[in-house]
């Protein structure tokens, strides 16, 4: 949310609609720019419709359930398979924790930062996957083990692995051959 003050936003969004390029633009707003209230940052705090100068279609999404997350992004995805241009979504969402490790998050009282637990998009999917029998707590359990073995094993890779070598910084990277990358 606290990036859609940059003039490259705007310049993605008014591109992408003059092009209609098949893009879904998600801004996640948790309420906070850093530290600050999108209320105190913006003189519109519905982000969603920094979209209207482009003629873009957007929506404000209550992204603390997948559901309307799902919902959204088929709608948006449709439409860029469609051809009919790009997106804008405001996923109104919310940050537990200060935006770092020096953000002691003083600007929010406990009552505030409760009342969005208790939503919590993670205990809702739970929720629902048990309410339909689609899992039972057990086997949800054996797949919180298996992606913490994962991502563990992932960051053991990781750590353990060598630097890359200085001409590995431009393998994958889009090359135009007009303005070929050099390492001089």
């Amino acid at each position: 949310d606290g990036a859609v003050r940059q003039g490259a936003f705007h310049e993605a969004l008014n591109m992408s609609m003059t092009w209609k390029l098949p893009v879904i633009y998600v801004i996640e707003n948790n309420g906070y720019a850093m530290g600050t209230s999108v209320e105190r940052t913006s003189s519109e705090a519905d982000l969603s419709k920094l979209a209207l100068p482009y003629d873009m279609p957007s929506e404000t999404v209550e992204a603390m359930d997948v559901r309307n997350v799902h919902e959204s992004i088929s709608r948006a995805a449709q439409r860029a398979r469609n051809g009919e241009g790009p997106t804008l979504l405001d996923f109104k969402t919310y940050r537990y924790k200060g935006h770092s490790m020096s953000d002691a998050a003083k600007y929010r009282t406990r009552d505030e930062v409760s009342e969005f637990k208790d939503k919590d998009s993670i205990k809702q999917v739970r929720s629902i996957i048990l309410e339909n029998a689609w899992a039972t707590e057990e086997e949800l359990k054996a797949i919180d083990t298996k992606i913490k073995g994962r991502v563990a094993d992932t960051v053991k890779f990781a750590e353990e692995s060598p630097y890359l070598e200085l001409d590995e910084i431009y393998t994958d990277v889009y090359e135009d051959k007009n303005y070929p990358f050099t390492t001089d």
